[in-house]
């Protein structure tokens, strides 16, 4: 394989809003991107997000799927090459000169006989939500995980999602039945909050939150029962289903994130001290030469919508430069 062979510019791996606007950008620029999404469908995190988003100031009031549906229309507007079901298993850097450390990318794509090959690499494949760590019994101190952001401690297992064990937010949350039911709400965010409003607003007997620490903004703590918040320390069995001993219909667990980005083990890539991907901030370049990081996978700004697609530029304005400087 040499430089002259490489069919794309640019392989995006996640069909979010950070991937969708570096793919319709690049395109736009006069390069050639390919975007692989694993999904059956564009947009990310915002399928799953069914409440209508005041903070975009582009799209006030649009829902997720909207949101989704407009990122879709781009790319086909541009002619983006996209790839939907197609989930990235193995990166893989390649020297395509004697006297450069890595030229392009191999990447292997489930159901493909042959990698795919790029000049360029850009990660844009979001976040999961932190679940329960698997300790070896089944009470968890949350004092022991102090070190990680959301209580987590990086590489530990989660606890298997079973029946009353809600993770993360979404339209798992919204499909739940509240009704006269006693919550427990885990974590000390934004999104910890929200949701213990949003269940004691649909019909829950009580809902208690505990948060090794508040962190939320203060129009969601002010509107939350004082009474109702237990800081500092605290012990989860998720298979008793009981906080501090006491019982509970549900427990929601809003820990935070963390990046998905296993199939790129092989770069060594550094993290940040929140355990995301560490990038340049001017260019969105990671420790490695023509790898980038957009979107929540670097969480370079407060995470939404707006920053996701200003991320995308930033990359594309990036590799664009790149390429240009190369020719």
């Amino acid at each position: 394989m040499n430089a002259g062979t490489i069919p794309y510019d640019a392989a995006i791996v996640g069909a979010g809003p950070a991937g969708v606007s570096c793919a319709v950008w690049l395109a736009r620029l006069g390069l050639q991107p390919v975007l692989l999404e694993s999904g059956d469908a564009v947009g990310g995190l915002c399928r799953s997000h069914p409440f209508a988003d005041e903070w975009n100031a582009s799209l006030p009031g649009a829902t997720g799927p909207e949101v989704a549906a407009n990122l879709a229309r781009s790319l086909t507007q541009a002619g983006v090459d996209t790839r939907l079901s197609s989930r990235v298993e193995r990166v893989d850097a390649m020297a395509l000169a004697a006297d450069t450390l890595a030229s392009g990318f191999a990447l292997r794509v489930a159901g493909l006989p042959d990698p795919l090959y790029a000049r360029h690499l850009v990660l844009a494949t979001g976040v999961r939500a932190r679940a329960l760590a698997q300790a070896e019994n089944t009470a968890l101190r949350t004092r022991q995980a102090g070190h990680c952001p959301g209580g987590i401690p990086a590489g530990t297992a989660s606890v298997p999602q079973t029946d009353g064990i809600l993770t993360g937010p979404g339209s798992h949350i919204v499909a739940q039945d509240f009704r006269n039911k006693k919550i427990a709400v885990l974590g000390g965010g934004d999104n910890a909050f929200e949701n213990a409003l949003y269940a004691l607003e649909h019909g829950a007997r009580t809902v208690r939150l505990f948060a090794r620490t508040v962190r939320a903004q203060r129009q969601f703590v002010h509107q939350f029962p004082l009474d109702a918040v237990t800081v500092g320390d605290y012990v989860v069995d998720a298979q008793a289903r009981t906080v501090n001993g006491q019982p509970y219909d549900l427990i929601m667990v809003f820990y935070g994130w963390e990046p998905c980005t296993r199939f790129a083990a092989t770069l060594n890539l550094r993290r940040s001290a929140r355990g995301f991907i560490a990038t340049d901030q001017a260019t969105a370049q990671t420790s490695f030469p023509g790898v980038y990081a957009i979107g929540e996978v670097a969480q370079r700004q407060h995470p939404c919508v707006v920053t996701a697609l200003a991320d995308g530029v930033t990359a594309a304005k990036a590799i664009q430069a790149r390429v240009e400087a190369g020719r």
